[in-house]
């Protein structure tokens, strides 16, 4: 990539996206979450970077997990690290309604969720150099061949990656779709900032798509990248 291009300038018309927006029917609870958790938790999409101080009222590192369906992973995490700063990103608005409760049972003060699509949010919305770590768990695989082009993880998007975390930081990617992994591999060989060290891999718990694959025979495998 020329050094006066910008990582985000292909994301610009963001002309094929990694996702489908399914919103889905909000249950009576998810749908009071909104009402009464978003001012808490909830991040309104704006193409301005984020001040995590005023966002988190601290300056603790940030993790930002990727399209977190329901939270699980996400509020676990949170609530295990309470040290760290934690954002999810996700367009499933069920999720991010039960994502907010399960926050608010536990009382989190280091989680927000934004429900917009991540390329935008990373885009727009964070800071270059900003992230500690950066989770992408199980995304949608994409099986056919003729949709795999949708995959979220590209050139483009790990080149972004790359510049919103701070030097050090790590993109944390697990997937249980083997053809994905061969595709993550190959798209991370073809990049010199990111690179696998062998490192032990940082703590998650286990996630619904996760435990789906295994059930079926789906190995997992799971890597984390550092900023060198």
């Amino acid at each position: 990539m020329s050094s006066d291009r910008k990582a985000s300038d292909s994301y610009k018309d963001r002309p094929v996206r990694s996702f489908v927006l399914r919103t889905g029917r909000l249950t009576e609870g998810q749908r009071r979450a909104f009402d009464e958790q978003w001012s808490v938790y909830g991040v309104d999409y704006s193409p301005v970077p984020l001040d995590y101080k005023a966002v988190f009222g601290n300056e603790a590192p940030v993790t930002l997990e990727i399209g977190f369906g329901n939270g699980t992973t996400l509020v676990a995490t949170a609530a295990k690290f309470p040290e760290r700063n934690f954002i999810g990103v996700e367009v499933h608005t069920p999720g991010v309604g039960r994502c907010m409760l399960e926050a608010a049972k536990l009382n989190l003060q280091n989680l927000r969720v934004i429900s917009h699509d991540a390329i935008e949010v990373l885009r727009d919305q964070i800071p270059d150099e900003s992230l500690d770590i950066i989770d992408l768990f199980f995304p949608d695989p994409w099986h056919k061949k003729k949709h795999n082009k949708r995959r979220i993880v590209q050139p483009d998007f790990v080149a972004m990656l790359s510049s919103k975390l701070r030097s050090g930081g790590g993109f944390h990617v697990a997937t249980d779709w083997s053809p994905y992994a061969e595709h993550i591999t190959d798209v991370m060989q073809q990049q010199n900032e990111l690179k696998a060290l062998g490192e032990e891999l940082p703590w998650r718990p286990d996630t619904h798509f996760e435990n789906r694959g295994l059930k079926l025979g789906h190995p997992v495998w799971e890597e984390i990248y550092r900023k060198v």
